[in-house]
């Protein structure tokens, strides 16, 4: 296997600004949202870790991270629909605020899946903010309130999202070319 570079990626979707710009603006609605209490924000790694960490440091308020480790993909490019949960929370959720922090929502499985697994633990609000929103690919409806940008249906790698763990290093989201993954 060759090495990735960014040569791999076919058109660069969203700029690091575009990113900030979502992020910012994100922050500054949760901040107003929840002003004077405390956020409890889950962010499911590893695809979300950037732009949970980026949040966090704009949100205006007590928050607090916590982190789940799901697994839906393996090393394929699309879901399998099955969800494991492979790491738990730390942190109680009970009659806490709580915001679900994803890379993107494409199929909605694997969000369904958390949203039902942490409303059984009896925060007080659960809601769902998603730096990417594949509209119109959800095979589940969820609610999300907090949505950073629309993204096409295409295979997107880099800030935090990977394929087969590589290109989440990259400072914006690409479409990674087919060439990589068929």
């Amino acid at each position: 296997m060759t090495r990735p570079t960014s040569a791999d990626i076919k058109q660069v979707l969203f700029s690091a600004e575009d990113l900030q710009e979502a992020v910012q603006r994100l922050g500054k609605q949760i901040s107003e949202d929840y002003k004077g209490q405390k956020v409890l924000l889950v962010s499911v790694l590893k695809g979300a870790f950037v732009f949970m960490a980026d949040l966090a440091r704009v949100i205006d308020g007590d928050v607090e991270i916590d982190f789940m480790a799901v697994s839906s993909y393996g090393s394929a490019a699309k879901t399998s629909g099955v969800v494991r949960i492979i790491k738990d929370l730390n942190s109680p959720v009970e009659g806490r605020h709580v915001i679900i922090v994803e890379d993107i929502l494409d199929s909605g499985l694997t969000l369904t899946y958390l949203l039902k697994n942490i409303q059984a633990r009896n925060p007080l609000s659960i809601e769902v903010a998603t730096l990417l929103f594949k509209e119109g690919k959800q095979q589940t409806r969820v609610a999300c309130k907090y949505i950073g940008l629309i993204c096409p249906d295409e295979f997107v790698v880099g800030y935090g999202l990977d394929y087969n763990e590589s290109y989440r290093n990259l400072p914006y989201i690409g479409v990674l070319d087919e060439k990589v993954y068929t």
